[in-house]
């Protein structure tokens, strides 16, 4: 019983750690273009958001942590806005890079995930974002936040152990292509808020008082993470 255990957890770490085929470059293109779908549109963005949100909240949560602060819980809503409180000190470097961490989470993301499937660890990718989405179910606040998580990481979850390779192939790079196009248009969509009178709180502005730095400049750094995310992401996913 001994020996079948180690060599249970013997194929579970090779599968974690080996590399998978790269998918022909149809596929690639083909979830890209879904990911486009998803993204643009305003009624199936407005759905798809959520999937941003998560890893927008789970941005700061995570910096907020690496950073020594107390993370009191983070709220998910369904309008795809999101809430994390965290504790400690009120200004200097920890909260400005909790406060930076949101808008930079999903484009960065994205590109993290581009390098695993440019090195073909499709299982690792899948198995990681698994793990970050219930790490991340233990700090959610409130019912609608934790049903997207659980339904989230459900399907991660479904896809990593019941799914062909073929399967987990396309979905990997579907996800990965949607975080690096739906990184891109929160910054846009804040932009106009602000243009227009609207999200005086917002994580740019909270920089702003935080760095006396115009809200603008760091609107220019949250387009700048996710468009140079999007370049270098798509160029690995693209070279199969």
């Amino acid at each position: 019983m001994h020996t079948s255990a180690s060599a249970s957890l013997s194929d579970l770490w090779d599968r974690l750690t080996g590399t998978q085929s790269a998918p022909e470059q149809w596929l690639v293109l083909a979830t890209g273009a879904v990911a486009l779908a998803a993204v643009l549109p305003h009624g199936v963005w407005r759905v798809a958001r959520n999937a941003i949100t998560i890893a927008h909240e789970g941005g700061h949560g995570l910096v907020a942590l690496l950073t020594g602060r107390r993370l009191d819980g983070i709220r998910l809503h369904s309008d795809t806005s999101g809430l994390t409180v965290s504790r400690g000190k009120p200004t200097g470097l920890g909260m400005i890079l909790t406060a930076a961490a949101g808008y930079t989470a999903p484009p960065l993301l994205g590109l993290g995930g581009a390098a695993l499937l440019g090195e073909g660890h499709i299982t690792a990718l899948l198995w990681v974002a698994t793990a970050l989405l219930i790490a991340m179910l233990v700090m959610i606040r409130n019912a609608y936040g934790a049903l997207t998580v659980i339904v989230t990481g459900g399907v991660f979850l479904a896809v990593s152990w019941l799914a062909d390779t073929d399967v987990q192939a396309a979905f990997a790079y579907a996800v990965v292509w949607f975080l690096l196009l739906g990184g891109v248009r929160p910054a846009f969509e804040l932009q106009a808020k602000r243009r227009h009178g609207g999200a005086g709180d917002s994580d740019a502005d909270q920089l702003s008082r935080l760095t006396h730095v115009p809200a603008g400049m760091w609107l220019f750094l949250f387009h700048a993470v996710s468009l140079c995310s999007l370049i270098g992401g798509g160029r690995w996913l693209l070279t199969v």
